[in-house]
């Protein structure tokens, strides 16, 4: 699954490439997660002026409107002067004058969603409960963050995928986290001593600036706009090695289950 990484490198893959151009069609496969709210043709000779992220959503601003894009559980964005014939897992084709946007989704819980802007209900509904922007320091205050753990009783791990009080942190990038702060995962985010509470804190923006220089995670088929790959899998201490050595101690590394997902640490390390 795409997480913040995977697209904020998305994002700056296609973005200068993007801005300015001219919205010449749009062509719509079989139904997404949500509607695209317009009729694909209202579209036509709109100009895109920007292309930000917010969490794992990535907004392209119009001169009139917005454009919601989610990658779902399996989508990806190519964006190219020339593509060929859409596919049938290619459910969303924006043809400009620099080139075409094309959404990738295989299991379709992706969705391209078009709003009037960022006052719009349907952007505030989608938008307004997600954390702060973990790789924005004017978004990321340590002060509010060690209140959020402060206030739960919820294993740190599970409050860092919510997404309620910081965006982004997904199953792999969370248990990178943890493993540098030296956190049992399965501890109540209120027991982390204030020490490790800076640790986690610095540890997220670390982990997830090294995430997106590293070009995302590629674990199945993710890869960026102009089709290149990630490689932060290779830099990984801890997520996809269960039973293998601790870089930090040499015990293995061990997995459990939380809440369906799978979460890697070291029982040494992270006590």
């Amino acid at each position: 699954m795409p997480e913040l990484p995977e697209v904020e490198v998305t994002r700056r893959s296609f973005r200068d490439a993007i801005v300015g151009a001219r919205v010449q069609s749009v062509r719509m496969g079989k139904p997404l997660r949500w509607p695209l709210g317009v009729e694909p043709q209202a579209l036509a000779g709109r100009v895109v002026q920007e292309v930000r992220r917010r969490g794992k959503y990535l907004l392209v601003d119009l001169d009139a409107g917005m454009l919601l894009l989610h990658l779902g559980m399996s989508g990806s964005l190519r964006f190219a002067p020339e593509q060929g014939a859409a596919g049938v897992h290619d459910h969303f084709d924006m043809q400009t004058d620099h080139g075409m946007l094309r959404l990738h989704d295989p299991r379709r819980f992706g969705a391209v969603v078009h709003v009037t802007g960022e006052e719009d209900p349907l952007a505030h509904k989608l938008l307004d409960g997600l954390g702060m922007e973990p790789l924005d320091p004017a978004s990321f205050r340590f002060e509010r963050f060690a209140a959020g753990l402060q206030s739960s009783r919820t294993p740190i791990k599970q409050l860092l995928l919510g997404g309620k009080l910081v965006v982004g942190v997904g199953n792999i990038y969370a248990s990178e986290v943890l493993f540098l702060a030296r956190i049992d995962p399965q501890l109540p985010a209120r027991d982390v001593g204030p020490r490790k509470v800076r640790r986690l804190f610095d540890g997220i923006r670390e982990v997830l600036a090294l995430a997106v220089a590293q070009g995302g995670t590629t674990l199945r088929d993710f890869s960026s706009a102009d089709g290149m790959p990630g490689h932060f899998q290779l830099q990984a201490k801890v997520y996809g090695r269960d039973g293998q050595p601790c870089v930090g101690c040499g015990r293995p590394i061990r997995m459990l289950r939380q809440g369906q997902r799978s979460t890697y640490f070291c029982a040494h390390c992270q006590k």
